[in-house]
């Protein structure tokens, strides 16, 4: 195996890349320039050095606590609970949630050994506890295991003065019926809303 092949088999382990896309990869960067190169062999390197997991919220950043956590002009009462890191960059890309964000780091799934012990619950309860939280939105994916998590918090959050509210799920903007399963066109009914 020479070292093309070697660099293909290590881009294709990325998710969502395949051999193909792994190989037209690595082929055009034979192609790049070597100070793009080094940089890039720089970025790789230093990735995780440079980024952390926030002490509040359990996202990533460069800089603890996060930007998100230390801004003052969010709404401090809004807490969006996620799944992943990911999900925040995904949230604040909409521009449409102006609140605190927690990562839960992962969702209750007993088929693969993931209780909730294993999930950010703890820090969750405490942050709660110890700020001026009303509302807590849940925002895990609409699959067995974000239904199972968001029920569970659900359970664990009624002691306390929030209300708990889940993302509304169902057909998407520009979405055709036709092409909706079951499941979809269910919670579509279900959250239906008032005109």
């Amino acid at each position: 195996m020479n070292a093309l092949d070697e660099l293909t088999q290590s881009f294709s382990r990325l998710p969502g890349i395949g051999k193909k896309t792994a190989s037209r990869i690595s082929h055009s960067l034979l192609k790049m320039d070597q100070s793009f190169l080094t940089l890039f062999a720089h970025q790789l390197l230093s990735l995780h050095e440079r980024i952390k997991i926030c002490s509040i919220c359990g996202s990533y950043t460069e800089d603890d606590p996060c930007s998100i956590c230390t801004d003052t002009m969010r709404d401090q009462a809004l807490l969006c609970l996620v799944e992943d890191p990911r999900d925040v960059q995904t949230i604040e890309a909409s521009h449409e949630f102006n609140g605190l964000f927690h990562v839960l780091g992962g969702l209750i799934s007993p088929l693969d050994g993931i209780g909730p012990d294993q999930l950010r619950i703890i820090p969750l309860i405490n942050r709660i506890k110890e700020n001026k939280i009303t509302e807590v939105i849940i925002a895990t994916n609409p699959t067995v295991e974000g239904d199972t998590t968001a029920l569970y918090i659900q359970q664990i959050l009624k002691p306390f003065p929030v209300s708990v509210s889940r993302l509304a799920s169902g057909l998407p903007v520009g979405g055709d019926l036709e092409y909706a399963d079951k499941l979809t066109l269910a919670r579509s009914f279900k959250g239906r809303t008032s005109l």
